[in-house]
């Protein structure tokens, strides 16, 4: 079961009345602005009504998740094929909301239709198995993004999880030129420190992390040294920082202003160029029921920690989120051109110089 199949598991709010979510007026400035998800979860059991309050929030592009990343060998590749006919079926079967994008120039297209552009991504490597030609199988069909790893070792490197991971391996770095070669995105979120740094240093064009948070700030597995926010900095590239509430906090209740410390951090390390938002999450206002932790156990299986749960911040569950956190951040003081590139304009101008 992959990441966008457990339709009766979660438990909706009909309405957004006392959430905070709902509290913004129609002018909004997320509505003005070019507002990007640089790793995010769309799901076709989405209703039609959420779907129009994700576009009225201004959420302009989402780069989503194909398929469950943790497979290998044929099985992979299976599932990563699998994951595109998902997508493009969703797409064809809801054409007033989503647009698919290989171009950045579809960002603006969907943004002028009022629909939201989708990329494509792998979470990992192993659907290319070892032959580098898969490479260019996947760019045809519309993948313009793939993390190096997931949590473990491949072909390629090491994932976060793994005690005694390699950095990049002989593979990996042909892996790298490939993809260079083809346009398409390599992510570095879900490896580990060895492994980013050797693939930062050994690519041509500029990288991402999409989704992560920073290391300095709370110790986790899936979060990013200084030294190498740095380095993606360095190389041109983009830092997003996730909305994963264990990346950043042990603490539930009144918590978001963790996350708004974790963009600020790596604001500081890399830049304001160099950050943007990857929420890996849902846009379905979540209720915790058993109902949906049981699904979540079958689908997440070894990944699942019921002690994590809830991953999300309550301030950001539900689809207006990105409003929130505008305004969050503004009344922390930041500005509204920095805004703007955190946002989106910082996506948009690395996805125009790798994928064009």
């Amino acid at each position: 079961m992959n990441r966008r199949q457990f339709t009766h598991a979660v438990s909706v709010g009909a309405a957004y009345a006392g959430s905070g979510l709902s509290a913004f007026a129609a002018n909004s400035p997320t509505q003005d602005a070019l507002v990007i998800d640089a790793m995010g979860e769309i799901r076709e059991v989405y209703t039609d009504s959420l779907c129009r309050e994700m576009i009225e929030s201004g959420l302009n592009s989402v780069t989503v998740t194909l398929c469950d990343p943790k497979s290998y060998e044929a099985e992979a590749y299976n599932w990563a094929m699998d994951g595109i006919l998902e997508y493009d079926r969703l797409i064809r079967k809801e054409p007033e909301f989503w647009m698919k994008a290989t171009a950045v120039a579809d960002i603006q297209a969907a943004r002028d239709q009022g629909k939201i552009a989708l990329f494509y991504l792998f979470q990992n490597s192993t659907q290319f198995g070892k032959d580098l030609d898969n490479v260019d199988v996947f760019y045809g069909l519309g993948v313009r993004s793939s993390q190096i790893t997931y949590n473990y070792q491949n072909w390629a490197g090491a994932g976060c999880n793994e005690l005694n991971g390699s950095g990049l391996t002989v593979f990996g770095h042909e892996l790298v030129e490939k993809m260079n070669d083809a346009g398409m995105l390599i992510d570095l979120s879900h490896a580990n420190m060895k492994t980013m740094a050797d693939t930062i240093a050994a690519s041509r064009d500029p990288v991402i992390t999409s989704h992560s948070c920073c290391k300095a700030l709370f110790e986790h597995n899936r979060n990013t040294t200084d030294e190498n926010i740095r380095a993606i900095a360095d190389k041109g590239g983009l830092f997003g920082v996730t909305q994963m509430r264990p990346f950043m906090t042990r603490q539930i209740d009144d918590a978001v202003h963790f996350y708004y410390q974790h963009i600020e951090h790596a604001i500081n390390v890399a830049g304001i160029d160099h950050v943007c938002i990857g929420s890996d999450r849902d846009h379905r206002r979540l209720v915790l029921t058993q109902e949906y932790l049981d699904e979540l156990k079958r689908e997440e299986g070894e990944n699942f920690d019921r002690s994590q749960w809830p991953l999300y911040f309550e301030e950001l569950n539900g689809p207006r989120r990105m409003e929130t956190i505008w305004d969050g951040l503004a009344k922390r003081g930041m500005r509204q051109g920095d805004l703007e590139k955190l946002f989106g304009q910082n996506v948009r101008r690395l996805y125009s110089e790798v994928i064009g």
